[in-house]
This record gives C-alpha cells, sequence and structure tokens, in this order.
C-alpha cells in the first residue's frame, strides 16, 4: 500500500511519521512547501508538488487540514488525480454536512471518502495512539485499515458517512465539560493553599480521574500551556457542534459557555496555548473574589 498525508500540521506530521514506521508512507504535501520538503527528507518520501500528485501516486491519501473550506478545497484539488477505487481518509474536525459534501466530490472520481476524525492529541499523533472514529463504507474502510492501524490504537467503524463526525462532535462537548470541571476544582484546590501535586495524585486515583486530569493538571498549576490540542481549534470545533446543535433546536450551557471562555482567551492572546489555559480565567475568579472580601 501506498499512503500519501495532505496537511503536515502537529497532528498530520505525527501520522505520517508513524506510516513511515510502518513502510506505507510514499507521499507528502503541505501549503508551506518547506515543511513538506523537510518531513519527506527526513523521511525518505516524496514530497508532491500538489495535492492532485499526492492522489495520483498513493490508494490512500490521509487528510487532515483545520477547516470545512479547507477540507472541500483539498479534495477539488486532489480529485483529477485520484485512481479509479482510491480511499480518501479525513482525519480533520470538521461538520457533517462538509462530509455530505466531500463525500460525493470523490465517489464522482471513482474514489470513496471516509469521515475518521481522530482523538489524543499531538501526544496520540507522534505515539500512534490515536482514536479513530469512521463514518463510510465498511470495504473502503477494510482497505483503508492498515494506514489506520498504523496511527491509531483503536479504529472503530461508527456507521455511514457523516457518522465519525457526529461521533466526534460528542468527544468534542465532552473534553469542552471535563476541560471546566478540572481547571475549576483545580483554581479551588490552589485557592484553598492545599499541595496541588498531592491533590491531582490523590483525586487522579478516584473516581474524579480522568485523563486531562493525569496530564494537564501538573502543568496548568504552574501556569504551563504547551498546547496540545490549542485553545482556538477547540473553539473551532465547539462552534461546529453549536451548529449541529442549532438544527436541532437545542443550546447546551456547556458548549456556549466554554466558547465564551474561548473568545476571551483569544482576545488576550492564549488562543494558541493548550486549552488548560482555561486555568487563566478560573484563577482569576478567585483572586478577584479575595479582593471583593478583604
Amino acid at each position: 500500500m501506498n499512503v500519501g498525508v495532505i496537511g503536515l500540521g502537529a497532528m498530520g506530521a505525527g501520522m505520517a511519521r508513524n506510516l513511515a514506521k510502518h513502510d506505507l508512507l510514499g507521499t507528502v504535501w503541505n501549503r508551506t512547501t518547506e515543511k513538506a520538503e523537510a518531513l519527506a527528507a527526513e523521511l525518505g518520501v516524496t514530497a508532491a508538488a500538489t495535492p492532485e500528485d499526492v492522489a495520483a501516486a498513493c490508494e490512500v491519501i490521509i487528510t487532515c487540514v483545520s477547516a470545512d473550506a479547507d477540507v472541500l478545497e483539498v479534495v477539488d484539488a486532489m480529485a483529477p488525480g485520484l485512481q479509479e477505487g482510491a480511499v480518501v481518509v479525513d482525519t480533520s474536525t470538521i461538520g457533517v454536512n462538509t462530509v455530505h459534501e466531500a463525500a460525493p466530490r470523490v465517489a464522482g472520481r471513482g474514489a470513496r471518502f471516509l469521515d475518521a476524525p481522530v482523538s489524543g492529541g499531538r501526544e496520540g499523533a507522534e505515539n500512534g495512539q490515536l482514536v479513530v472514529m469512521v463514518g463510510g463504507d465498511g470495504e473502503a474502510l477494510v482497505q483503508a485499515m492498515p494506514a489506520l492501524e498504523a496511527i491509531g490504537k483503536s479504529v472503530t467503524h461508527m456507521g455511514d458517512s457523516g457518522s465519525g463526525q457526529a461521533t466526534k462532535a460528542v468527544n468534542q462537548i465532552m473534553v469542552a465539560g471535563i476541560n471546566q470541571a478540572v481547571t475549576e476544582a483545580l483554581a479551588f484546590g490552589q485557592a484553598m493553599g492545599l499541595d496541588m501535586d498531592r491533590v491531582i495524585d490523590v483525586v487522579g486515583g478516584g473516581a474524579a480521574g480522568n485523563w486531562f486530569l493525569t496530564h494537564r493538571g501538573p502543568t496548568m498549576v504552574r501556569g504551563t500551556y504547551d498546547p496540545g490540542f490549542k485553545a482556538a481549534l477547540h473553539h473551532k470545533d465547539l462552534s461546529i457542534c453549536r451548529r449541529m446543535l442549532e438544527n436541532m433546536g437545542v443550546s447546551l450551557p456547556t458548549v456556549e459557555m466554554t466558547l465564551k471562555h474561548y473568545e476571551r482567551l483569544m482576545e488576550q492572546g492564549h488562543g494558541d496555548e493548550d486549552i488548560s489555559t482555561l486555568y487563566r480565567l478560573k484563577q482569576e475568579m478567585f483572586e478577584q473574589g479575595n479582593k471583593r472580601s478583604l
């Protein structure tokens, strides 16, 4: 199998490296040519001149870009080069409606489209430990499975086209709630004067334990917010969730509150920090409360 990767940000580059480790990677492409050329030289593969060239050279093409419009642009750009029977696997987080636009465009070239968003952040991409949730044709998934198993620790077929993105929306709403709960609780603990390393260790071993607390708790209480998952990207994803919810006539408090908090953080210049930067706002609440009590 010859696999191509389009989009070499933190996630895409990690996927490409793991595909190369499994001798599956053949071609890469990125809008920033220098980034593609550097990674291609590192991995001993080809840096394609265009998405069309990637499609012409590969049976499976993995795309990992930022936004809905980017996915459709890349699909249109690669379309003339798509081989009959090829599989396009989009790992971006986009709306279900965008999936329903992209899939027919790919099908029109005799290829198949899978919406396969991932969870696990930069660490998961680098370590080949992503959770992949897939919507689309089951036979296409079987064809693409060696590539997906190279980048993920689990690959689950969620159903028809769009089901992968719907599942990712569930994930992103849940992440927002976890972020709110963990940052708020740890800010409370810090305001109480507790030893926060002990708090994280003790609480993490009980019913409230979770991945975010264990991996981001120790850094946030020290004011370090190196991005695993950028706040601006989660804001984008939650905006997609909001549009899906609007179609249902529903507004979820966690989604609305987190969007507002991220907007404030982005205005302050923290959008490229990890989502745990929400801790900044929780600390401010306690600082303001202390001032009022004096």
